[in-house]
């Protein structure tokens, strides 16, 4: 670090109200690159361009890469300060050689009270902030994911340390990827960090069709290695013909040693369908027991209340009933991840009985990514109004004047707590647009909550080319700003349910009535002419294409 020194006072003279003095601090990897861009910055200041350039490289910056709405100036301001947190986070995209050792919740921050996690990675890594930023930066994802690719000796030792095949990847995981947790009934117990590790491969996947990783880069071996971990981790019951999953703690850890934890086995379950899909996918052999698990584990559903039970014998407040004393309180968000981030399909009446049972019962002193989920949740219902008190329940851990989260409300816990950050990234990023990431394409069902009249996502990174995507109460506009070469394949728009498909050919804006849809590769040869009369500006009720 080099800087220019800041004297102990500055005095204004007569008539220098607005002067203004400028001081400088340079960061870098090494000692000559720190003197060289230390001298660059000097030029700059001599000629008074330094500020100038300053802006414009940001302003560049956030066209490459941005997330921004039409509403409230606080939450525009900790959706940019939550993006600028978390992309700091991790190494310069194109820095060449540079190794990613993962992110912690709070970065690498250490708290006076060691309540920063001491730059330990869990699954706030994979299942909180992955997503955000495979969607701007699919190398620095890759490099997450080459984090979990050199640690998997370390899930391996896990693994056999409990007398399992496979690999267990740490609850927190340091740079051998030991379990490094220093209470152990979580590293025993919070097995679901496996399934969080899996989805982001698997969302990588989707986004980058990047076989080299799987095919040379040892993807394939944590993918397969987790399957094999969960193919021998159930167990058996005769009396349900289900496999079940014993002994575990929940993404709620107000409750441990429950049998069945509904996400936990919804997780194991998608782990090993995608497991079995990137194996044909290889052209590899599909071990029977891989779908046989994921065809018979148990995922605990209550028909007479109609939601899921977080595990086996949990007792909730019926929605229906709000005179009945709440049922058993649950940590953070647990059931209301099945939906989104996690794939599994859900009936309306069913996610909306999740969110309303278990809403009820959340600690409202719980970590800051809860209340994010339930905001996209309300978001998929169409209810705009639910969304946004949701939503500003996520954002009220930010410190002024420069946005730092915290992990709890009352600003105990992990700064800056990058996990936080995530979630509220998603609930804009995923829960506004609707952006769903499938094997088939990204699939789109925008809807403004109350206060916001459109949202502009700029730089997504989708299979090599680099979109826009923004949208208001009656129109959307999607561009392909650029494509990383001629292997990049050309895209379409499908909007549902008229199924009509858009080209979206590179430098040309696309608009259309607020509709869902998908952004997927083109197929010419199925391609209908859809340069008829404008279809309605409803947005639908619903996502799901017909046949999808």
């Amino acid at each position: 670090m080099l800087w220019t020194p800041v004297p102990p006072a500055l005095t204004l003279g007569e008539g220098e109200e607005n002067r203004t003095w400028e001081f400088l601090t340079v960061v870098g990897g090494s000692q000559a690159e720190t003197q060289a861009c230390l001298a660059e910055a000097l030029q700059l200041q001599v000629r008074g361009t330094l500020y100038t350039t300053h802006a414009q490289a940001w302003a560049q910056f956030w066209a490459d890469c941005g997330l921004d709405v039409d509403g409230p100036l606080p939450l525009r301001q900790a959706l940019r300060g939550a993006l600028y947190y978390l992309l700091s986070a991790l190494p310069q995209p194109g820095t060449p050689g540079c190794v990613c050792h993962g992110l912690s919740p709070g970065g690498l921050s250490n708290g006076s009270r060691e309540e920063c996690y001491w730059g330990h990675v869990f699954w706030d890594q994979d299942l909180w902030m992955f997503p955000n930023i495979l969607m701007f930066h699919p190398e620095a994802a890759r490099a997450l994911l080459q984090y979990r690719i050199r640690t998997l000796s370390g899930a391996l030792d896990n693994a056999r340390e409990l007398g399992y095949q496979g690999a267990k990847f740490a609850w927190e995981s340091a740079s051998s990827g030991l379990e490094v947790c220093p209470e152990a009934i979580y590293g025993t117990q919070e097995i679901h960090v496996n399934g969080a590790v899996v989805l982001a491969f698997q969302l990588y996947y989707h986004m980058t069709q990047d076989l080299q990783l799987f095919q040379e880069a040892g993807g394939w071996d944590v993918v397969s290695a987790v399957a094999e971990f969960w193919c021998s981790r159930v167990e058996w019951s005769p009396e349900e013909e289900k496999y079940h999953l014993k002994g575990v703690m929940p993404p709620d850890e107000y409750h441990s040693g429950v049998n069945n934890s509904v996400y936990t086995n919804v997780l194991v379950r998608n782990s090993l369908r995608f497991a079995a899909a990137l194996a044909q996918d290889l052209g590899r052999p599909v071990p029977n027991q891989w779908l046989e698990v994921a065809d018979k584990i148990k995922v605990p559903f209550d028909p007479k209340l109609n939601f899921h039970p977080e595990f086996d014998g949990y007792q909730p407040v019926p929605a229906q009933a709000p005179s009945v004393p709440p049922g058993e309180e649950v940590k953070q968000a647990d059931v209301v991840l099945l939906g989104y981030p996690v794939p599994f399909p859900l009936s309306p009446p069913v996610r909306r009985q999740n969110l309303e049972i278990y809403e009820a019962v959340t600690c409202p002193q719980g970590p800051a990514m809860t209340w994010s989920m339930f905001a996209v949740g309300w978001m998929e219902l169409k209810e705009p109004g639910r969304a946004w008190d949701l939503l500003e329940r996520s954002f009220a851990n930010t410190s002024e004047p420069f946005k730092v989260w915290t992990e709890n409300a009352d600003g105990s816990g992990a700064v800056n707590f990058l996990t936080g950050m995530g979630g509220f990234l998603q609930a804009v990023l995923f829960g506004f647009t609707g952006f769903r990431i499938t094997r088939t394409g990204l699939t789109f069902d925008p809807m403004c909550p109350a206060g916001i009249s459109g949202v502009c996502v700029s730089g997504i990174s989708y299979q090599g080319s680099k979109l826009d995507f923004s949208f208001s109460e009656g129109s959307v506009t999607v561009m392909v700003t650029a494509r990383a070469g001629p292997w990049a394949p050309p895209l379409e728009a499908e909007l549902w349910p008229s199924q009509d498909r858009l080209p979206l050919p590179p430098g040309h804006k696309v608009s259309f009535p607020c509709s869902a849809g998908r952004i997927q590769r083109s197929h010419p040869w199925e391609a209908r002419a859809t340069s008829s009369a404008p279809r309605s500006a409803a947005c639908l009720a619903s996502g799901t294409p017909p046949s999808s």
